[in-house]
């Protein structure tokens, strides 16, 4: 069968991947050659992608039905029992998510000349955009803004962390993902192996990377690791009813962490360009 209708999302981010790669290269060689038989192809896949976006905005306008029909499916079939067992879920999250800051706060105080305190202070503002927006992305000037001005890190320090950390490094998202594995199979009563449990890690690591900075983008790069270990991906409509709040409480992790690479760049010495 077909990748595709299998649920198989890592064989298609392969083929997709290898395919663009061909594409690139195919393009820089024709430009080289000055030929344009590439524009032809770049006109069909920009037209194929809007009419991707836009099917996406059909799907994310019927969520809410979705959701529905699962919780009803659920109630049905399992009772109340995994709605008490998310109360759970979103107090492990939270704590999980805790214990990263506290890491985070760690590596700022033994790794760099910031202290704990002053990056608490004057990256506040980045932090409270990034939970009321639960957007890494529409947070990154202003995380770039306190860094610099607040906190007083380089300028290169601070864009290689806020500009570029924004996209790569979701380490709050990966956790969330990971959790949200270990619940949906606890929940299912299925049991994960040691091996299976090390899958859905190293799976939920690459899904974050993936993920777009935009609200509750995990979501969707969250059925790489639910087909990894072979999870059913309706399951994770499951999760949208709390996916709203734990997405900004990870959102304003992921900044928390761009904000520490960007002071463990700058070193344990403070130094002015």
């Amino acid at each position: 069968k077909c990748g595709m209708w299998d649920n198989n999302v890592i064989q298609l981010i392969f083929i997709a991947l290898a395919f663009g790669i061909v594409l690139r290269s195919l393009k820089t060689r024709q430009i080289s050659e000055d030929k344009t038989d590439y524009l032809a192809i770049e006109k069909i896949i920009t037209i194929l992608f809007e009419a991707v976006i836009r099917i996406l905005h059909w799907v994310i306008a019927l969520v809410p039905l979705a959701v529905f029909g699962i919780v009803a499916k659920t109630v049905a079939f399992h009772g109340f029992e995994p709605f008490k067992a998310l109360g759970a879920f979103i107090i492990s999250v939270l704590l999980a998510l805790c214990l990263q800051a506290g890491y985070y706060l760690l590596r700022v105080k033994f790794g760099s000349w910031v202290t704990p305190t002053s990056f608490l202070a004057g990256g506040s503002e980045a932090l409270l955009t990034a939970f009321s927006t639960a957007s890494s992305t529409a947070t990154t000037p202003i995380t770039f803004e306190v860094l610099l001005e607040k906190i007083g890190l380089r300028e290169s320090s601070a864009s290689l962390g806020a500009l570029v950390g924004s996209n790569f490094n979701n380490d709050g998202t990966a956790l969330y993902e990971a959790m949200s594995a270990l619940f949906v199979a606890q929940v299912l009563d299925l049991h994960l192996s040691l091996v299976q449990q090390f899958i859905v890690i190293l799976t939920s690591i690459f899904a974050s990377v993936g993920a777009a900075g935009i609200p509750e983008a995990g979501l969707v790069t969250m059925t790489l690791v639910f087909t990894s270990v072979g999870l059913p991906t309706q399951y994770i409509a499951l999760l949208v009813t709390v996916d709203w709040f734990l997405d900004r409480c990870r959102t304003a992790i992921n900044v928390m962490g761009d904000m520490t690479v960007s002071c463990l760049l700058d070193g344990n010495q403070r130094r002015v360009e």
